[in-house]
């Protein structure tokens, strides 16, 4: 018998909209992506099919359907370098390790889940520390409501700060 596939959570429609954003926001600058704590690998192979983009599922669990390239670890912003673009979909625990790589690669960020604080926040706080945090950076952002339903489909896209001779 095989591996038990997990129930998703969410509206299914946001592995779509996310891969036509990320396709017409970065077209071709853009040709290896980390998805981070990326579950079944379900964006991962919606961008490669749309946008032939080079995905990687990076999430501990190893949960990742067949055909999907991925690492059975946890994301950590030294990886960062490695990727042109990294994304955070609902990425849970790994939400810091993806906000700290928006200062060496873009990054897309869609939070879910309070793993910033340990104070209460919703998501509209959630999405407003995550941009203090980058302008305390010099990370260039933009809050972006997806076209996915809601409540979890505001997110963040950044770039590295630019940086001056």
């Amino acid at each position: 018998m095989g591996r038990q596939q997990h129930r998703l959570h969410g509206d299914p429609q946001r592995f779509d909209v996310l891969a036509d954003f990320i396709a017409e926001r970065f077209g071709n600058s853009v040709k290896t992506v980390a998805d981070v704590a990326g579950g079944q690998g379900l964006l991962a192979r919606t961008l490669r099919k749309r946008a032939n983009y080079d995905c990687e599922v990076i999430d501990p669990r190893g949960w990742t359907v067949k055909g999907v390239h991925a690492r059975q670890e946890e994301f950590a912003p030294a990886m960062a370098p490695f990727y042109d673009l990294i994304v955070g979909l609902h990425p849970d625990e790994a939400l810091r390790a993806v906000a700290e790589a928006a200062t060496l690669r873009p990054v897309v960020l869609i939070p879910c889940c309070n793993f910033w604080s340990e104070q209460p926040l919703g998501r509209d706080e959630l999405v407003a520390a995550v941009e203090e945090y980058y302008r305390s950076m010099h990370v260039r952002f933009e809050r972006v409501t997806f076209r996915f339903r809601g409540p979890k489909n505001i997110g963040v896209v950044s770039w590295p700060p630019v940086i001056r001779p």
